[in-house]
């Protein structure tokens, strides 16, 4: 008992060393933008705020908000088109098996390893001859993109688990496969919404990619943009570039709390067969 509970303290301390060491930067962005101008170059610099400032989020409060609002119509729009394109797609490829279905699913897995660059340049040559240079709803489909193909292959593996008894039922009930999909399958598939909207929000609201290469300039422009106008050749604003990551990391930080169990059950299943 003893040697066990000795080797269970260990595990648990070094569980809280790895933790702290991965959450320290958490704590040096939040102490960062509460440290004043004058204070930045400090040598050692202090590890707590001794003369602590809230200049920075004054700042964030004056000039983010746009765009933090942009950011949230933004990922919201890619949540809603990856969920409705996504969904479909899942079921389709894990109940009405079509021809060429696991080509398909290979594509979907192919199209994941395609780097993001390469993807913002073929967007900004169509969006070019399309004039949709610097509009939300481009950003919008270009941040789907990254979204969709993990979301099809997240619903296919949740849906694939859901009995046939049900939606033999169902068609012997004179529903049709649309019917069958919007009373049936996607109020099962409650899980898989969560983890793929989750997902599409998390990746919709931290991209700078295709932001920079597609809407940089415009009138509407994210979060991530916001806090790269801070950071020149001659002014780097800390404090305020702080402050504006700590009040963009809210939002995500807040639905991964509330969503985490959902995710988790979202994600594990249809990992293994009965």
């Amino acid at each position: 008992m003893n040697r066990s509970a000795a080797r269970s303290w260990w595990k648990t301390a070094v569980g809280l060393l790895l933790t702290g060491i991965m959450l320290f930067p958490v704590y040096w962005m939040v102490n960062v933008s509460l440290t004043r101008d004058q204070d930045m170059r400090k040598s050692p610099p202090d590890l707590f705020p001794a003369h602590g400032t809230l200049a920075g989020y004054r700042t964030v409060l004056d000039e983010q908000l746009p765009y933090l609002g942009t950011s949230l119509v933004v990922a919201l729009g890619t949540v809603v088109l990856t969920v409705a394109l996504a969904a479909p797609a899942g079921y389709a490829l894990a109940k009405l098996r079509p021809r060429g279905g696991g080509l398909l699913s290979f594509v979907l897995l192919a199209a994941q390893m395609i780097p993001g660059i390469i993807m913002a340049m073929g967007f900004y040559a169509i969006y070019l001859q399309l004039g949709l240079l610097q509009s939300v709803p481009g950003l919008i489909v270009a941040d789907s993109t990254l979204a969709v193909p993990f979301a099809v292959l997240i619903f296919t593996a949740f849906m694939s688990g859901i009995p046939g008894e049900l939606l033999q039922a169902a068609q012997m009930d004179g529903a049709s496969a649309l019917r069958t999909f919007v009373s049936i399958v996607l109020p099962m598939s409650r899980n898989a919404v969560v983890t793929v909207s989750l997902f599409a929000f998390l990746w919709s609201w931290s991209d700078f990619v295709f932001a920079n290469t597609l809407v940089n300039g415009g009138v509407h422009e994210p979060i991530t943009l916001g806090i790269y106008h801070y950071i020149g050749n001659n002014n780097q604003e800390w404090n305020a570039i702080m402050a504006t990551a700590v009040v963009a990391s809210l939002p995500a930080t807040v639905i991964l709390v509330l969503a985490q169990r959902y995710v988790a059950a979202g994600v594990t299943t249809g990992a293994v067969k009965d």
